[in-house]
């Protein structure tokens, strides 16, 4: 048994991960800011029992008490999603970055060398692509004259042929293309300098697109799943951007949680001392946004979606994972399919 903390244990991922926890026999502790763009309402005092520390990651004093007695971090806390707009930059890089950095501090001063980290997928920007000519490329950021032409697919920058998306593995570069992307790159990188500096580890868990129970109800920070849901149950039908053909992995909750906890249990997680190790968290059974919106409106017998071919500045086309690290190393692999996961979230609870 571990004695972990959770930060942003009381959000969406955060309660799954510690209800995981917990039933794998862990000790947990929860720290969380409430921030307002994922929590409409108050903190619960506790949370699957367990109370909950309301504060800030940049509350130095209080990070450092919450790490007493602590064995590992499992750190979820995060601003997330695409936000408004260029506004909210500030706000992202003090919730994500200095309170990364802050964390950071508080546990190499408490002696406290082992981390798993919350990244995502975005940090890759576009997914990986071959050319049937070039072989693997990588296509440049997409045009905005191409996107008002509803031309939406990247094409090979040496020969401008149209490019297969293929699978995107934890070698990829980086490659961030929006505020809260480059945030997450920010936090691998943070965490990389405190585990070469306290020969701590890192297991840094790139999220694909998580979706279930428990998600936020629509708001700018929301995941597509629950703007879909959150439209349907308004009478409306979900709106699709670009053609809805873009491919995404999108993975269980649930799974994301048991990821979670075989990165923190596994002996080969950032195994070099003074290292951190990245790991896809994926289904590895991809899907379109359309599949996902159709399947959202026939379990909800809702009005059919709408292909409005709009775009949004910084998105990215296909994002497609090798789950294959996270099997070989950690002995992980996504049990729910998306299909029947797109049905049973269909009429789960989200959180207001």
């Amino acid at each position: 048994m571990s004695h972990v903390l959770v930060t942003g244990g009381a959000g969406f991922i955060g309660r799954h991960v510690t209800a995981a926890l917990l039933a794998a026999g862990h000790d947990v502790r929860i720290l969380d800011s409430g921030h307002p763009a994922a929590h409409k309402r108050p903190l619960p005092p506790d949370i699957h029992g367990v109370p909950v520390t309301h504060a800030d990651l940049r509350d130095a004093d209080t990070v450092g008490a919450a790490l007493d007695g602590i064995d590992a971090v499992v750190h979820q806390a995060a601003m997330v999603g695409m936000g408004v707009d260029l506004a909210d930059l500030p706000a992202y890089v003090g919730a994500n970055d200095l309170g990364t950095a802050v964390l950071l501090a508080a546990m190499a001063s408490a002696g406290v060398r082992r981390l798993v980290l919350a990244s995502s997928m975005v940090v890759y920007g576009e997914g990986a692509y071959e050319c049937p000519v070039h072989g693997p490329v990588r296509p440049a950021p997409r045009d905005v004259a191409d996107l008002r032409r509803g031309e939406f697919d990247p094409r090979c920058p040496r020969c401008a042929a149209p490019l297969d998306p293929m699978l995107v593995d934890e070698d990829a570069p980086l490659e961030p293309r929006s505020v809260y992307a480059a945030t997450k790159v920010a936090q691998e990188h943070l965490s990389a300098a405190w585990a070469a500096g306290t020969g701590g580890t890192v297991a840094a868990l790139r999220y694909h697109n998580v979706y279930g129970p428990g998600m936020p109800r629509d708001t700018p920070y929301s995941g597509v799943a629950a703007i879909f849901r959150s439209a349907l149950a308004a009478g409306r039908p979900p709106r699709l951007y670009e053609d809805g053909a873009q491919r995404r992995d999108f993975v269980h909750v649930s799974d994301v949680a048991q990821a979670n906890v075989a990165a923190l249990e596994s002996t080969a997680a950032g195994a070099a001392a003074g290292g951190l190790r990245a790991y896809n968290v994926a289904s590895g059974r991809p899907a379109t946004v359309g599949e996902l919106a159709t399947a959202l409106t026939a379990a909800l017998a809702g009005p059919a979606p709408i292909v409005t071919g709009e775009f949004r500045a910084g998105d990215v086309r296909h994002v497609v994972a090798s789950p294959a690290r996270a099997a070989a190393e950690l002995g992980f692999t996504a049990t729910i399919p998306p299909a029947e996961g797109f049905a049973a979230f269909a009429d789960a609870p989200l959180r207001g």
